[in-house]
């Protein structure tokens, strides 16, 4: 008896082998050097973590998490590109003053105001508009935002996020759709 469990368990092992290597449903197809591979996740064509930052996949903007444990996107401001930390507990936008530059905000020499309160005190710095913010497929026009005082790191926060119907994290992915 435990000699024909162990035949049922080789036959089913060396099928699964072969099952896998002729294209079954769970199965990958080999991607050229121009293609970027993608893995089955729940029947959706997902991204590769290794293989991309940020794509757009079925309707949702898919970022890996970094080895800092943020999640990073580029995104269009006023149709530049700007790498944001997205911060889902942050209440809007926050550029630093080199990415508002980039953007081609005029930047004030003195930020007074104060925007917001941090860990270690008041935040300064000014109000602005976005003219656009663009992410995947969602657009956003005139977009309140703020210019920070100090810090090197802009904020993608709920000012923009929600635009998406939803905001997800699995593992080191997070989904927006």
């Amino acid at each position: 008896m435990a000699r024909l469990y162990l035949i049922i368990i080789v036959v089913a092992a060396v099928a699964g082998a072969i099952f896998g290597k002729l294209g079954g449903p769970s199965a990958v197809p080999a991607a050229s050097a121009s293609e970027e591979q993608f893995i089955l996740v729940e029947n959706r064509a997902e991204p590769e973590p290794d293989t991309v930052d940020m794509n757009v996949v079925q309707d949702a903007v898919v970022l890996n998490r970094e080895p800092d444990g943020h999640f990073y996107a580029d995104v269009q401001v006023n149709n530049m590109p700007i790498r944001f930390v997205v911060d889902t507990g942050a209440s809007g936008i926050a550029l630093s003053r080199d990415d508002a530059r980039k953007a081609g905000l005029s930047v004030s020499v003195g930020m007074f105001d104060v925007v917001g309160e941090g860990a270690s005190g008041d935040v300064k710095g000014e109000w602005i508009k976005l003219d656009s913010v663009k992410l995947g497929q969602e657009e956003a026009k005139e977009v309140p935002a703020v210019i920070l005082d100090g810090g090197n790191q802009s904020l993608l926060g709920q000012s923009f996020l929600q635009q998406f119907s939803s905001v997800e994290i699995k593992g080191d992915r997070m989904y927006l759709r």
